[in-house]
């Protein structure tokens, strides 16, 4: 593990030094409405013509591992069932908005489910998480159930909210999903406040805080950050950049394109993760979370990761074009998941069909539980606004 982790700092490091943008000192055109690509150099390259297939439109799929798989058959699978309901729940999800049955806002997480696999499976249990509103995911990786997510979609009772939260403030406690929060970068102080928590009670557990590229670009980070590296707080910051903060690329809204930098103003240890690859995501979080358990404070990782679906159900992502996504989906981490697996025969293909099936099962019963589920009763509006419950100031 020292080799691995020596080996991934050195290619942070090489990647660091290589990544300034192109054309430094000089900005883009922000008249030019073609798509600005973000500068890629911990994501692999395009795929080369010789690994494309006979229609010469899709490459093959890549194993994670190109020689000997890094972790164990359970590490592998665990890692591909997790994904595999992230994202069948997601794409319900969205067919269930385009019928009307979940409304409001709705953003879906379809492509970046290796952000998520990745760090639960190098953290502990009772450590934190807390995200911003893109956060179905989240939960259901930790051991939300999926009926409880689905019916917070709905605005049902039984949801892991009581419906009161939608999509955006999935919450559950008893996991250490801490939201689930809709006020861009106003949960990075957060998660900074719950890592104090954590070391001012000495529970030697952390606080993993996700945000959205277009966080870094809030005031409250920099304090946040400021304060988590003066008082060695037990927390990783992770910005989930997927290249586009809403509908505008990185390159269009920051000077500093290589996000990780940002980190480094702070004397913060910062790195860039290839966050396609569920193993490099387990690794950077496994890295960080030996530093925090150890009293050295926090860490700052952005995961370059890309979404297939728009930023969220209303957006039409005009603003990319068809071969860029399609590029990315050529890379997608599920299928590199399931080429691993197969490859070193650590499963065969009816055993992960057995897993899909169990899966669609799943999402379908709660697609069910949800809409048998009641609607809150209207006095719920008067419950869970304060913890005192005889607080004197809720009624007229």
């Amino acid at each position: 593990m020292a080799e691995k982790v020596k080996e991934a700092q050195k290619v942070a490091v090489t990647n660091g030094a290589a990544s300034a943008p192109n054309g430094a000192g000089k900005g883009p055109d922000v008249g030019d409405q073609s798509t600005i690509k973000q500068p890629d150099a911990v994501m692999p390259g395009p795929a080369e013509p010789e690994r494309m297939a006979a229609n010469d439109t899709a490459p093959e799929p890549q194993a994670t591992s190109p020689a000997e798989p890094a972790y164990s058959k359970e590490t592998y699978l665990n890692w591909y069932e997790q994904m595999q309901l992230m994202r069948k729940f997601e794409e319900k999800a969205g067919q269930l908005y385009g019928q009307q049955k979940i409304k409001g806002f709705c953003h879906l997480y379809i492509g970046q489910e290796a952000c998520v696999a990745g760090a639960v499976s190098a953290l502990e249990p009772g450590d934190k998480y807390i995200t911003a509103y893109r956060d179905h995911a989240h939960p259901l990786a930790l051991g939300t159930s999926p009926n409880a997510i689905m019916a917070e979609l709905f605005a049902k009772a039984t949801g892991c909210s009581k419906g009161k939260g939608g999509s955006m403030h999935m919450f559950d406690k008893e996991v250490g999903f801490m939201g689930g929060h809709g006020i861009v970068g106003g949960q990075v102080p957060m998660g900074a406040g719950i890592a104090f928590a954590e070391k001012y009670n000495k529970t030697g557990k952390l606080c993993i805080c996700y945000m959205g590229d277009g966080a870094v670009r809030q005031g409250a980070l920099h304090e946040a950050f400021n304060m988590a590296m003066l008082w060695k707080l037990p927390v990783i910051f992770v910005v989930e950049n997927n290249g586009y903060a809403m509908g505008t690329s990185v390159q269009r809204t920051s000077n500093v394109t290589e996000l990780y930098h940002i980190g480094r103003g702070y004397d913060m240890p910062s790195e860039p993760v290839n966050a396609m690859n569920v193993e490099d995501v387990h690794e950077a979080v496994a890295r960080a979370a030996e530093r925090a358990r150890n009293g050295e404070g926090p860490t700052f990782l952005e995961f370059k990761t890309y979404r297939y679906k728009g930023h969220s159900m209303s957006d039409p992502a005009k603003y990319r074009t068809k071969e860029e996504l399609e590029e990315y989906r050529h890379r997608d981490t599920i299928e590199a998941v399931r080429h691993t697996i197969l490859t070193h025969q650590m499963a065969t293909e009816e055993d992960l069909a057995a897993i899909d099936d169990r899966i669609k099962a799943r999402v379908q019963e709660s697609v069910e539980f949800a809409e048998n589920s009641p609607y809150p009763d209207a006095a719920e509006l008067y419950h869970d606004v304060y913890v005192q419950d005889n607080y004197p100031y809720i009624h007229d």
